[in-house]
């Protein structure tokens, strides 16, 4: 029996009502909905080397963004928890902004070369706790998501694509991350900040820091 809110909306019920629809929704929930993570989504999340991030800000308005790393950026803490880092970008903050503000996200992972996606929903928190942001380089900072929701999508109208390599701007033990071309033009190259994870900052606001572990308390 599921625990959390109903899976629809008010809204969502009504044009299913309009469309006829409405059994076949109630059915696929019961079959595919689920509040955790079994082990074949757990094995989609952790293969993907990309994902797209929804968050909504505190004035209303929803945002999409790519997420993309190498394959097990994304960890799955356990079947109820995900784990990804926020790389260098380009200083807006944006989504985990919104995060901070409202936390309420969605991911949408997607596999273009054997058509198939998942969708989560949940709430996500910020985290600066140096075992978790350890676990990836050249991170100062990681978005931890509870799961409230999972369930597969038909992947019908996915657009079979072919990898043709993986980005070089990728943090990667070892290697060393060349700096994009846009941060030397020069309307922004006075403005452009250090990366974070070279400030030596983090860890110090206790409003992105989940609980720390006894062993890392002061």
């Amino acid at each position: 029996m599921r625990k959390n809110p109903p899976f629809y909306s008010p809204a969502q019920r009504q044009l299913q009502a309009q469309f006829d629809s409405e059994a076949l929704a109630s059915r696929l929930e019961e079959l595919i909905v689920q509040t955790e993570l079994d082990e074949a989504a757990q094995t989609f999340v952790q293969g993907a080397d990309y994902f797209f991030l929804s968050s909504v800000s505190d004035s209303g308005f929803p945002t999409v963004s790519y997420k993309g790393g190498d394959p097990g950026f994304v960890k799955v803490v356990s079947p109820t928890q995900l784990a990804f880092p926020c790389y260098d970008g380009n200083g807006m903050y944006y989504s985990m902004g919104n995060i901070a503000a409202q936390a309420k996200v969605g991911l949408l992972f997607i596999d273009f070369e054997n058509p198939n996606r998942l969708r989560i929903e949940g709430t996500a928190t910020l985290s600066e706790e140096p075992t978790l942001i350890a676990q990836w380089p050249e991170t100062a900072l990681a978005c931890v998501v509870e799961v409230t929701n999972a369930w597969i999508n038909c992947p019908r109208y996915i657009h079979p694509m072919q990898r043709q390599g993986r980005s070089e701007f990728v943090p990667r033990l070892g290697v060393e991350t060349p700096v994009p071309e846009w941060k030397s033009y020069e309307p922004v190259a006075d403005v452009v900040p250090q990366p974070a994870h070279t400030l030596g900052t983090h860890g110090q606001n206790p409003q992105f820091t989940s609980t720390p572990s006894k062993k890392d308390s002061t």
